[in-house]
């Protein structure tokens, strides 16, 4: 396994490339993280490191998270995340991860929480095209016919509906690496990440096997 990055999604922009292409990129804030907790395979069944992010103050913090983030140094973390690893003894407690797990051109996977938009219908949940918006009309953003009545006189079971939209675990894979700048910790990926501003993704490098 490979280890990865906690960040923040700060927005969308777009840069040119040298042909002079326009590219869109997503900016993250990934990192630094510090390396919080250590778990092996013969204590805790498997190699793991935990990470934290975006520091916090020690006041703030109650007695048994103290007791936890004691363990790495006198500070405290907002985010915490684990990360398996196949050898957790190249990685100290305290130590901080940086950008530089990452290169230009390579690929990532990163995972968020998409925007949550709340109760939404069948044409904006699931694409369904709607009837006539013309006038005389009486069926416009409806779904439909959702089953039958005399057989099987029940509605099947995945059957798409209005309902809860969004709000929810999305991983997108195959990323590309614009630009990194490690002075501010930022990295720029080609294309959209799920989530919105301000929002906690999971930066992940992708081994690829020749």
């Amino acid at each position: 396994m490979v280890l990865g990055l906690i960040g923040k999604k700060i927005g969308m922009t777009q840069i040119f490339s040298k042909d002079g292409e326009t590219i869109p990129v997503t900016v993250i804030k990934a990192g630094p993280c510090t390396v919080i907790q250590k778990k092996s395979k013969d204590k805790d069944g498997y190699n793991a490191l935990q990470l934290g992010f975006e520091e916090k103050k020690w006041s703030r913090v109650n007695k048994p998270l103290q007791g936890h983030f004691k363990k790495a140094g006198q500070r405290a973390f907002y985010h915490l995340k684990e990360f398996k690893v196949d050898n957790i003894d190249k990685y100290q407690l305290g130590q901080e991860i940086t950008l530089e797990i990452f290169k230009v051109g390579g690929k990532v996977k990163v995972t968020g929480k998409s925007k949550g938009r709340g109760f939404a219908g069948v044409i904006k949940r699931w694409g369904f095209s709607g009837g006539p918006a013309s006038h005389g009309s009486m069926f416009h953003r409806a779904p439909g016919s959702i089953g039958s009545s005399a057989f099987p006189s029940r509605v099947f079971k995945g059957k798409k509906l209005p309902g809860h939209y969004g709000n929810k675990t999305v991983t997108v894979r195959n990323l590309e690496i614009v630009d990194i700048k490690p002075e501010d910790n930022l990295l720029l990926l080609k294309g959209a990440v799920p989530g919105a501003r301000n929002s906690i993704v999971i930066i992940q490098p992708i081994s690829i096997s020749k």
